[in-house]
């Protein structure tokens, strides 16, 4: 049975609110300095072809400091700023936090979160279902070896 998908704050869709989290010139920003490993701001306002205020670009890279996904080290006058994540660690964070919120105390039964999660899995490719079943398996194989 295809259930409703639902919106928060009517008109947004939870994942949506999630990634998009971050503001476009965050997001380009993150982009630039995934891409370079290890950017200056000068390095980030030429890598975004000087369309955007040195100092705007300035701000963003600390709010993203602040933010905990850009680190910094002083290199004379200026900070170098590199990624404390990569994008793909970001996302797995992101969707074990989500996860996590779902399974967590709130949750009376877990049998509900689970099999919507299989329904996902499966509507995307059945193939899924398979890799799906072959991670639970190595989970547990991980888990019998450490008792």
């Amino acid at each position: 049975m295809k259930l409703p998908k639902f919106m928060l704050r009517g008109f947004i869709r939870p994942s949506e609110l999630i990634f998009d989290s971050l503001g476009k010139l965050e997001r380009e920003v993150m982009e630039t300095v995934w891409q370079s490993r290890e950017a200056s701001v000068r390095q980030v306002f030429t890598n975004l072809n000087e369309r955007i205020a040195y100092t705007t670009v300035m701000t963003t890279l600390d709010r993203l400091y602040k933010k905990r996904l850009l680190d910094r080290r002083k290199e004379g006058r200026a900070f170098i700023y590199f990624p404390r994540f990569s994008s793909e660690e970001l996302e797995h964070g992101v969707a074990e936090d989500v996860i996590n919120c779902l399974i967590g105390s709130r949750t009376k039964r877990i049998e509900p979160v689970l099999a919507c999660i299989v329904d996902a899995v499966s509507e995307r490719d059945y193939e899924l279902l398979d890799e799906l079943e072959r991670l639970v398996q190595e989970k547990k194989q991980q888990l019998l070896g450490e008792e």
